[in-house]
């Protein structure tokens, strides 16, 4: 080795060295697949068919988003030019932190929610300032109005909510944006189907609402990673100098106009995991087992000291859950995702034996 060339290894910036880290735990998923909040079955059959029509030829253009933003814009009843495709929902809050937060500014933040908002806001020179959910986990309307100062910049709320599938209602978030002119509200609908209700016609409105959507849910895209981001017209002109023009695949682009005309597979799967989130929550109530009432396509439980040997069991059994006992206010707890009636009803079998160890019980009921 020539001793005059160094080895020391150049440093990142500091605030990357000070991140939070995310490790989903993905790992062997194959199981019946309660532990992500996907789709737990398939997309569309209509996107997979223009999937498999995809020739080699179209894999060697750049992606090009603008006609699909067009179709997903009459979709939602908005301009074109009030949305951008991202890669991923994921891509959608990055951008928008990176376009909006800077030193001395607040991320202000309702917890326990998804990770990822106080990720990348640690990635910034902005501060995330958090405000803890009373044990209910109901959204802390009050509290999160206290927090409002006139260094908040953003205000990320996920309706509903993960992991406790609590909502903020249409009211509290109006409230809020009129209260914080000088913030970004971001109101992440990633559940949206789940949930029937949305507030995507304020970005007409009010001019700090931003809309963040998924197709990793309900639509059953997670793989081909694609999400959306609506809001006025001026911060989303913002949020494209941010963007890469081509962060968006081309599988992504050819898949989402047909998942998106396929109404009837769209309006199954979400029933299907609405009528088995009531089954479950009764197979739950029957096991006396806690749990938070859930506008999402999951349920939050409280197993207690014995959460971990509760997801193993529940694993041995074939069945993925995930535990959140790390979130903020859920010591203990653990997110079951909710699939279809017929998987649900395989997993309170699942359920009932494991809940029947953790107990101690000999016999079964």
């Amino acid at each position: 080795m020539d001793k005059s060339v160094s080895a020391v290894q150049p440093a990142p910036r500091a605030r990357v060295q000070a991140m939070k880290e995310y490790h989903p735990p993905l790992g062997n998923r194959d199981a019946m697949r309660l532990d992500f909040n996907e789709n737990t079955i398939a997309c569309s059959p209509k996107a997979r068919e223009v999937l498999g029509r995809i020739s080699a030829a179209d894999l060697t253009r750049y992606p090009e988003r603008a006609p699909v933003e067009r179709i997903f814009a009459k979709h939602l009843g908005i301009a074109p030019e009030q949305l951008v495709l991202t890669n991923g929902v994921d891509e959608a809050i990055h951008v928008l932190f990176e376009t909006f937060l800077e030193s001395g500014d607040e991320l202000l933040l309702p917890v326990p929610t998804y990770t990822m908002y106080e990720v990348y806001a640690s990635a910034t020179d902005a501060r995330a300032v958090t405000v803890q959910a009373a044990d209910d986990l109901q959204f802390p309307y009050e509290r999160l109005l206290s927090a409002i100062t006139p260094r908040t910049k953003i205000i990320a709320i996920a309706n509903p909510n993960s992991p406790s599938g609590s909502i903020a209602t249409r009211e509290q978030i109006i409230e809020i944006a009129q209260r914080a002119p000088q913030a970004v509200v971001l109101v992440d609908e990633a559940y949206f189907h789940f949930y029937g209700e949305t507030v995507i016609d304020l970005i007409d409105t009010l001019p700090n609402v931003v809309v963040a959507r998924t197709f990793s849910k309900a639509y059953g895209l997670a793989g081909l990673r694609i999400g959306v981001l609506a809001g006025p017209v001026e911060s989303m002109q913002w949020v494209r100098r941010v963007l890469s023009p081509y962060s968006v695949n081309s599988l992504a682009l050819a898949c989402l106009p047909p998942a998106l005309e396929d109404s009837g597979y769209l309006d199954w799967y979400v029933g299907e995991v609405i009528a088995a989130r009531e089954e479950f929550a009764a197979a739950l109530d029957a096991e006396a087992v806690r749990r938070w009432p859930s506008h999402a396509n999951f349920i939050l439980v409280e197993i207690g000291a014995k959460h971990a040997e509760f997801v193993r069991l529940m694993s041995a059994g074939g069945v993925l859950v995930r535990d959140r006992s790390n979130d903020p206010g859920c010591d203990g707890c653990v997110r079951i995702t909710i699939g279809t009636r017929e998987q649900m009803r395989e997993a309170v079998g699942v359920l009932n034996k494991t809940m029947e160890t953790l107990r101690g019980k000999k016999d079964g009921r």
